[in-house]
């Protein structure tokens, strides 16, 4: 059957669920791509000054409850039907994206970046299940390469808007996100939970915790879906520094300008001015590889379609950590987008098929709650990998803190008097007081302190999570 015929062949449930998908995602990465660099660049910069160990506590805590939570939201599900929980997921995301966009302090935006994660964590187990039951094996490869490349176009769509919103305004980004998820609302009414009749729904007062548990238990009690989970954690911590770690590294280390040189186009869909420079911002460079998707992923999922799920995702992981390892001795902006295309096109390769894969293994009936719980991996790999990215990134990469040392050194003053000072502020200081330009400031500290090399830590995490994919697919699967 060709591609063509299978794409006709999906119901309309299924289309209405790739479209709900599509408004979700231009919400959560209109605002996530952006999110690391507002919560970290400096106040005199627009943004709210965090340090970067306080960022990543933060994206472990509230990423992982994005991915914790689902286990509960695939559960209730099952229990209550799609439509009422969507419904829930709708109002909790729009309300906790506005209020999110008004406050400035710490525990503010932690609890409000808390109400987006209940929200998304609702929305995701039932849109992947509604996906994996509008589809059969003859045709869920296609199906889920329609679902991602559909995700990737929300995933282009937001950070492409919010990038030029937050030069009017940071807070208008996060109103775009509750206003996108507000579509989803009207869409709800034409909503059908496939494979059940809506008089055939319960009402009930909900499953208790000790239920929701026990039916974990069950999932995982399949102890090859249990070790595929615990391997995939490696997974997600490589891939989420995409988002945690690249666009900081970026705003603080690349020079984009040749990018914005490169191209009029360029120049003109995704360049911007800065102080009289035409720079590139990192969040429509990581756009990138959401982009590339959206043109790619029909065409590589039709070329992996005869290759089992397991094989795919192993080589995809690879070809993620090396694009990972790219990056380690970069800091152009052509070559950084060199480094995101690749890991594109290891995502597209894997990615899909991990979800892929869950939906085969599944029983039918409890396609939510194996959905929901194949998040678990993701929960760790955004705790863990939001952690390293905060501790190493302080430690290993940050500008501001490799700028403190070196006047610290030569006199300019002590560490404690520096460590609340406005990075911004205090490079424009140092600029003087070492008598350098600012490219001839930031050549210095790249040159003297390599931050670059964070990414070979991640690469090799990910080299190592190849490694023992294959391990288990010749060892546990016997492929």
């Amino acid at each position: 059957m060709s591609t063509l015929k299978v794409v006709r062949g999906f119901s309309k449930t299924f289309w209405l669920a790739n479209l709900m998908e599509l408004f979700e995602r231009w919400a959560y990465y209109g605002m996530f791509v952006l999110l690391s660099v507002y919560l970290t660049d400096p106040i005199s910069k627009g943004g709210l000054g965090f340090s970067n160990i306080i960022r990543g506590n933060m994206q472990a805590v509230v990423t992982g409850v994005i991915y914790l939570l689902p286990i509960l939201g695939g559960t209730l599900a099952d229990k209550f039907g799609f439509r009422k929980v969507l419904l829930a997921a709708f109002v909790t995301l729009a309300s906790g994206y506005y209020f999110m966009g008004q406050f400035n302090s710490y525990g503010l935006v932690f609890a409000t970046f808390l109400i987006v994660a209940l929200g998304a964590a609702l929305f995701k187990p039932i849109i992947v299940a509604t996906v994996s039951k509008s589809t059969t094996e003859k045709n869920d490869t296609i199906g889920f390469a329609i679902f991602y490349m559909i995700v990737n176009i929300g995933g282009f769509l937001g950070p492409f808007v919010a990038s030029k919103l937050r030069d009017l305004n940071w807070s208008y980004v996060f109103t775009m996100s509750a206003i996108v998820i507000l579509f989803n609302l009207a869409l709800l009414y034409f909503y059908k939970e496939p494979g059940r009749k809506e008089d055939e729904k319960k009402e009930s007062l909900g499953e208790t915790l000790s239920q929701i548990f026990l039916k974990m238990k069950i999932a995982l009690s399949d102890y090859k879906f249990l070790i595929f989970n615990i391997i995939m954690i490696g997974f997600w911590v490589v891939y989420m520094q995409l988002f945690f770690t690249l666009p900081v590294f970026i705003t603080q280390w690349v020079d984009t300008s040749d990018l914005f040189r490169s191209s009029s186009i360029i120049a003109s869909t995704i360049g911007t001015v800065e102080n009289g420079i035409g720079i590139v911002r990192p969040e429509q460079i990581i756009n990138l590889a959401a982009f590339t998707i959206i043109l790619f992923q029909l065409i590589v999922s039709s070329l992996v379609m005869k290759v089992k799920p397991i094989v795919s995702i192993v080589f995809g992981t690879m070809v993620i950590a090396l694009g990972m390892g790219q990056l380690t001795f970069q800091s152009y902006g052509l070559f950084i987008v060199l480094g995101v295309i690749i890991i594109a096109f290891g995502e597209m390769v894997s990615s899909p098929r991990i979800q892929e894969y869950v939906g085969r293994i599944a029983p039918k009936d409890k396609i939510a709650l194996y959905m929901g719980v194949s998040y678990l991996p993701v929960f760790g790999g955004n705790v863990f990998g939001g952690l390293l990215s905060g501790s190493l990134y302080n430690n290993m990469s940050d500008k501001y803190e490799f700028l403190k040392q070196e006047l610290f050194e030569r006199g300019y003053g002590s560490l404690e008097s520096m460590q609340n000072a406005d990075g911004a502020i205090l490079f424009n200081d140092a600029m003087e007081f070492m008598n350098m330009t600012e490219v001839q400031l930031n050549q210095f500290l790249y040159s003297t302190y390599h931050p670059g090399n964070i990414w070979l830590v991640f690469a090799v995490i990910g080299i190592s999570t190849s490694l023992l994919l294959f391990l288990y697919n010749r060892f546990i699967l016997k492929n």
